[in-house]
């Protein structure tokens, strides 16, 4: 059987009229009769019992006419998801991000995208650091990457959807945890908790620089896993850290204090990143929304 054919056969046993049918299909009567003969002979029986005044159904094709249809709703079923993905009406997009501070813009473009393209499915991947969510980007393992990089790479695009700066978190006991900013160079005596230099941090690159820029190195007590745990030793007076305005947004630490500081350096913006030529259309949905999900990304570019 084929699609012609149910449809042929759809036809007939639905007007029970070969001349209706063949209106119905836009097709003469005579090859539509030979449609369902070669059914018939292909099935080996008889599906409809007709002479010149009546066509009826038989056993079997009464039979036939629910699976007919079955088949041919889950042919139009197909037919739609096709043409729905290749819109970008429906698909999936995975995501990387990296940080404290991505975990609210992840839920604002989540909402945003379940709003606009429900059949869009986003699957997430939270990474403590942004080189290992780049590099799941590079290999194709994710679609997209929300972090904070020097660089990206060829065939990577990238834009910013978050403008950042720096702040020191201090215990609210610390002799400076009053000021209202201060420049680094303030903190040359002070021990510092710090992120893995080896994981790519932005963080432990950007308090290397500015000390050094200042003239000191920087005394690292204790190195965190994460920011989290960063701000809880901070908290515990273990030492002074290095991180984010947008950290210091994010998070409730009672007894810790977030500075920002006057130093110049290199931006610290997050960036929202992507493979150049993916030609995934849920994804090209998914950035055409980001500018709404997002709104500093349209300004910030």
């Amino acid at each position: 059987m084929d699609i012609a054919q149910l449809q042929a056969f759809l036809a007939v046993a639905e007007e029970l009229h070969f001349g209706r049918a063949a209106e119905r299909l836009h097709v003469a009567q005579p090859p539509l009769s030979r449609t369902i003969k070669q059914l018939e002979r292909e099935l080996g029986t008889r599906l409809f019992d007709r002479n010149t005044r009546s066509v009826r159904l038989t056993a079997s094709g009464r039979v036939l006419v629910d699976g007919a249809r079955e088949v041919l709703d889950a042919i139009r079923r197909a037919e739609v998801v096709v043409k729905a993905a290749d819109s970008g009406e429906v698909g999936l997009v995975r995501i990387a991000f990296a940080g404290v501070s991505t975990h609210h813009l992840v839920a604002q473009l989540a909402r945003v995208v379940r709003q606009h393209r429900p059949g869009i499915r986003l699957e997430l991947y939270s990474q403590y650091f942004a080189q290992p969510a780049l590099r799941k980007l590079v290999s194709g393992e994710v679609d997209v990457a929300l972090g904070r990089w020097d660089a990206v790479g060829d065939g990577i695009s990238a834009r910013v959807v978050l403008q950042d700066s720096l702040v020191v978190a201090v215990p609210d006991t610390h002799h400076l945890a009053d000021r209202r900013q201060l420049s680094i160079s303030e903190l040359s005596g002070e021990g510092f908790v710090s992120l893995p230099p080896f994981e790519g941090s932005v963080l432990s690159d950007r308090l290397r620089r500015l000390a050094h820029e200042a003239g000191f190195s920087a005394n690292i007590v204790q190195i965190a896993p994460d920011t989290q745990t960063a701000l809880a030793l901070v908290d515990a007076e273990v030492g002074c850290h290095l991180t984010l305005a947008s950290v210091a947004e994010n998070v409730t630490q009672r007894h810790v204090e977030f500075i920002p500081l006057n130093d110049q350096t290199l931006d610290v913006d997050l960036r929202l990143a992507w493979r150049t030529e993916d030609d995934n259309p849920a994804l090209r949905s998914v950035l055409t929304l980001v500018d709404e999900a997002l709104p500093l990304s349209a300004a910030a570019r």
